[in-house]
């Protein structure tokens, strides 16, 4: 049989692919700042904490972010830890990759012609709305990276960790307990280095405070997420057969714990 026809390298290869081009949506429409209540259609949510207040603002990032913790828990469960790094490492490089050539074309002279053919949308200056929308600052795409690369391999020991002690039972407590770990590393890590290393050199407070909203609303979305996973894996199951599928399990349960038999454990 040729490697592409089988199903397990076909999966492998769709979550891959879907995990990255997730993540790289993510840093790029992340660049815009959305209200929560504006988008929902309530009145503004004025929070205080820390001396520090404002409303529900947050990236669009946000947004997809939690279909990456879904995708990460997903290959996790199937492919282990040597799978979940795979994919970490490439989306990063990916990440960096995109953002190389970003600045790349940021610096290309535009043509004359271009620049103002936006202005009946309100754009007088085409080059420099690309430049603000493409061209995000190196300390928020150093802090994203280093961020994200960290969160992963927290998201990775965390949810083995939580897997030694609960079998092959309660998925939805492996998934959401090393998200809620992982994430909380995720996002003050990105926040320090960004906004607080960065130039803009925020207060102690404003970082705590807005990092600890960005943590909430991230840890809500991946609970929101939890029926996700579930059809995720039904989905699995039913492409690979569950015969492969619990092979597949019992194989990443080996990996990563070798001392630990690749019994089956009964399912949830």
């Amino acid at each position: 049989m040729r490697a592409l026809d089988d199903r397990t390298v076909r999966l492998f290869i769709a979550l891959a692919a879907f995990f990255c081009v997730n993540a790289v949506l993510a840093e790029f429409i992340g660049v815009k700042i959305f209200s929560l209540e504006g988008t929902l259609g309530i009145a503004p949510v004025h929070w205080q904490l820390l001396g520090e207040g404002g409303t529900l603002d947050f990236t669009a990032g946000t947004v997809i972010w939690p279909i990456v913790f879904i995708m990460t828990d997903t290959v996790n469960e199937y492919f282990g830890r040597r799978g979940v790094r795979l994919i970490s490492y490439l989306a990063a490089g990916l990440v960096a990759y995109a953002f190389l050539f970003a600045f790349i074309a940021i610096q290309l002279a535009p043509a004359g012609w271009w620049v103002g053919s936006a202005q009946n949308q309100g754009v007088p200056d085409y080059q420099a709305a690309y430049a603000a929308i493409f061209g995000q600052g190196m300390w928020i795409t150093v802090g994203s990276l280093v961020a994200f690369l960290i969160g992963q391999l927290v998201d990775i020991h965390t949810f083995h960790h939580i897997r030694r002690r609960t079998g092959e039972r309660h998925a939805w407590l492996r998934a959401t307990g090393s998200t809620a770990v992982s994430q909380l590393v995720d996002s003050f890590v990105v926040l320090y280095i960004a906004f607080v290393l960065g130039p803009a050199h925020w207060p102690t407070s404003r970082f705590l405070a807005v990092a600890s909203l960005n943590y909430a609303y991230k840890l809500l979305a991946a609970v929101a997420l939890i029926p996700l996973l579930y059809l995720a894996r039904a989905g699995i199951h039913r492409y690979l057969g569950e015969a492969r599928a619990q092979a597949l399990i019992r194989r990443a349960v080996a990996d990563n714990d070798p001392a630990q038999p690749p019994h089956p454990f009964p399912l949830d």
